[in-house]
């Protein structure tokens, strides 16, 4: 038995830390990050909300963006349905607003598209494809093809953020009337998010504050505060019992499914 532990424990560190070593877009509901253009003349805010529609997981998650014009009362408002999964962040619908002659645009995805892949590196690629009507244009396809190009690190008004990822969106979009073509960047810091964005306008924006809601930990079975070894023992140490400390999801024995959901959480 003690033999056995040790192997799922070492394979279960092996895979995890590969996986979930950094989280580039912590997904917290109330999560709020403020960024403004360099000229001063634009803010945008990004929040994480709990969907205005009825889903069927608490894994949904609305990002909301809202881009002012400071001193006006110029407002858009974007919002990205979400789903938060083991592969990562997937893209159910977007609604965005063009302004008051195209008015407001739905776009929804069947299957979901990724939004985010579930290991973000240097050299990783995803492409998103979607379709909308839009007011007076009729029919218009997006795609976007989505490319980790750099790391580096980021100087905002709200501080220094090392390793950063920097990715590049190539964007298409195409009507009956043509087609046009734009590159935006934005910069992902580790454990904090989104710090810079500069749109296909070359309009940078950079971080200025954020707020990060604390999650709760079900998987610190210890209580030190960090998921990490010393608790994937102290479940292991109860495999095959119904220890309600180490039993994790609550299912009424302790299994390989609780190693596996700390395994997961490691870091955390």
């Amino acid at each position: 038995m003690t033999r056995n532990t040790t192997l799922i424990l070492t394979l279960l560190c092996l895979s995890t830390c590969a996986a979930f070593a950094q989280n580039y877009y912590p997904t917290e509901i109330g999560n709020t990050w403020v960024l403004e253009s360099k000229d001063g003349a634009e803010r945008a805010t990004y929040t994480l909300e709990t969907p205005d529609e009825e889903v069927s997981s608490e894994k949904f998650r609305t990002l909301k963006i809202v881009t002012e014009v400071l001193g006006t009362t110029a407002m858009d408002t974007n919002t990205f349905l979400v789903e938060i999964g083991e592969d990562g962040m997937k893209l159910h619908k977007i609604v965005a607003e063009l302004g008051p002659i195209f008015g407001t645009v739905r776009m929804e995805f069947s299957p979901a598209a990724i939004f985010f892949p579930a290991t973000l590196q240097l050299g990783e690629i995803w492409e998103t494809l979607g379709e909308a009507d839009v007011y007076l244009i009729g029919n218009v396809e997006i795609s976007s093809e989505n490319e980790v190009v750099a790391v580096e690190d980021v100087v905002t008004p709200a501080g220094t953020f090392e390793n950063c990822l920097k990715i590049r969106i190539r964007t298409k979009t195409t009507a009956a009337l043509g087609s046009s073509r734009s590159t935006s960047y934005q910069w992902l810091a580790p454990d904090i998010g989104p710090v810079k964005f500069e749109t296909g306008q070359d309009i940078v924006f950079e971080l200025t504050s954020f707020t990060l809601v604390t999650p709760e930990k079900p998987y610190d079975v210890n209580a030190d505060g960090v998921i990490n070894i010393l608790d994937l023992t102290l479940v292991a140490s109860h495999f095959g019992s119904t220890n309600p400390e180490a039993d994790v999801n609550d299912d009424g024995m302790v299994n390989i499914l609780d190693l596996v959901l700390v395994a997961q959480n490691f870091g955390g």
